[in-house]
């Protein structure tokens, strides 16, 4: 993690790749839009809860050990590794701003 910022009842994390420090992917929950109303962010909370919102998708060379790496961090799982029908072992987390984060290896 490179930066992790609360502001103003917002919060944002940044992260990064160690070996591409000018690398920035900025993960942040769809409710920090200080211009929201309040009748959006409620829609949008709820919204994020059941799922329905998209994630940010990762590629790794070895799904399961990548989800035990995070797992043993605390990461909150919302999918173990499994093998996919359209051709990737994915698993999947949520990250402290309620992203989804999904990591995918292809199959041999």
């Amino acid at each position: 993690m490179r930066a992790d910022v609360k502001y103003e009842g917002m919060r944002w994390t940044t992260v990064g790749p160690k070996a591409q420090p000018d690398v920035n992917i900025v993960l942040e929950p769809p409710l920090a839009d200080p211009n929201a109303s309040p009748a959006d962010r409620h829609v949008m909370k709820e919204m994020l809860a059941k799922g329905f919102l998209r994630g940010v998708n990762f590629s790794t060379l070895d799904c399961d050990a990548t989800f035990e790496h995070i797992r043993a961090g605390g990461g909150e799982v919302l999918q173990e590794p499994m093998d996919q029908a359209y051709g990737v072992r994915d698993c999947a987390f949520r990250d402290p701003s309620g992203n989804m984060i999904r990591f995918s290896q292809p199959k041999a």
